[in-house]
């Protein structure tokens, strides 16, 4: 059944809201995920500390361990906990998109008795509430990416099988009907003047480009086996990275015809996110991989090359990342400590770290999405209480403006 949701995150590493690629490639590193401590591990904490610290030889070897100077020692960012309206148990989260720091719009799904139902929360400043205004949010679905379109909020959402792009204007709640049904919903980009959806069905790829007023198919270069994700700035300015028969390659749109952009990956890597800024500078995360274990990179480009760097992550998987308004790069990152989130810093290869605030008997906090709010971070995701299931929770770092 075709799902764009939180439900596939754990296989491969793929984020909430998009489905994995059926190419994709499985490391034995990332057998190590920390959702195991919302597992069996319900025991004491000493059991959870020892998963981490087997589970951080695994990922981050000493081969892989960068010299002491990139990293800073652990920062204190004031990060405060939201009050969120708790969910049907257990809770996933999908996206996280902010407009500014009075608006935000956080999706993912609940369990309902006839199986997954959808959630939408939104963020006006002051506190969390939960939207169940939009058609059909009693019904079976799921809700993935969130998109800012002018003054409009377009998410992505598939119900019954199908696939459709939900419209929320000043005048309420619409929807949009992809013109076919696919097997696979990979992911969704809109902007002022299109749209896009990739995924897959029975005759393969398929690339579904919405002008406003009707869907039409488009080809990619020949050798593209999967678009992995897609991300745009304009309707005449779209990225995408895809699974080739030569491996990963970074694809982009210019108004006519989709393209290799010739961006020059790691040898050996995969993309995780793109991030594209107004001023033209665009930002490239993923994982190279050598004998079987990966390290993160990260790929600035200034407007005329390409800059790549390794910060001191490990293998941690960036989907996630997001400029910050300090103007680094900031992520979720797995916790050494159960009851508190953690969040990294990247400013080049330099990184610090901050955690979240302590959360009375918790074995796993897990923030899945992040989104700046003007002179804020907020972040989304989900928090396992000892004895339960998993449940939704925010964090807040910064001010407002």
């Amino acid at each position: 059944m075709p799902e764009l949701t939180a439900a596939v995150r754990e296989r491969g590493k793929v984020p909430d809201g998009r489905m994995p690629s059926m190419r994709g490639r499985v490391h034995a590193n990332r057998l190590c995920d920390l959702r195991a401590l919302g597992g069996p591990v319900h025991g004491l904490r000493t059991v959870v500390i020892g998963v981490v610290i087997a589970c951080a030889a695994v990922v981050a070897p000493a081969a892989l361990v960068a010299p002491a100077a990139a990293v800073s020692p652990t920062v204190e960012a004031s990060w405060s906990a939201l009050s969120v309206p708790a969910a049907a148990p257990p809770a996933n989260v999908s996206d996280l998109a902010a407009r500014g720091p009075d608006e935000a719009w956080a999706t993912g799904t609940e369990q309902g008795a006839d199986g997954s139902r959808p959630l939408l929360h939104r963020w006006d400043g002051t506190a969390w509430s939960r939207d169940t205004t939009f058609p059909g949010s009693d019904e079976p679905g799921r809700l993935g990416k969130v998109q800012f379109v002018g003054e409009e909020t377009w998410i992505f959402r598939t119900r019954s099988g199908a696939g459709e792009i939900l419209r929320r204007s000043a005048a309420g709640w619409s929807t949009v009907p992809l013109p076919r049904t696919l097997w696979t919903y990979q992911d969704f980009t809109a902007v002022p003047g299109a749209a896009w959806v990739v995924g897959e069905d029975s005759t393969g790829l398929k690339v579904l480009r919405y002008d406003g007023s009707t869907w039409t198919a488009q080809s990619t270069p020949d050798g593209v086996l999967f678009l992995m994700g897609i991300t745009a700035r304009t309707a005449t300015d779209a990225w995408a990275w895809a699974d080739t028969s030569n491996g990963t390659a970074v694809l982009h749109w210019d108004g006519t015809a989709w393209r290799d952009a010739k961006v020059p990956l790691p040898t050996n890597s995969n993309v995780h996110t793109m991030l594209l800024e107004a001023d033209g500078r665009m930002t490239i995360g993923g994982s190279q991989y050598t004998d079987g274990v990966g390290r993160t990179y990260v790929m600035s480009w200034n407007g005329h090359a390409w800059r790549t760097t390794y910060p001191p992550l490990g293998d941690t998987y960036t989907a996630a990342m997001v400029r910050g308004p300090d103007r680094a790069l900031w992520l979720p990152v797995r916790s050494d400590r159960a009851f508190q989130s953690k969040y990294a810093r990247v400013d080049g290869r330099r990184v610090s770290y901050s955690y979240g605030p302590e959360r009375t008997n918790a074995i796993d906090v897990k923030p899945a999405a992040l989104a700046r709010a003007g002179s804020a971070l907020l972040s989304f995701g989900t928090v396992e209480i000892y004895g339960s299931k998993p449940n939704l929770m925010s964090e807040r770092t910064g001010a407002r403006p």
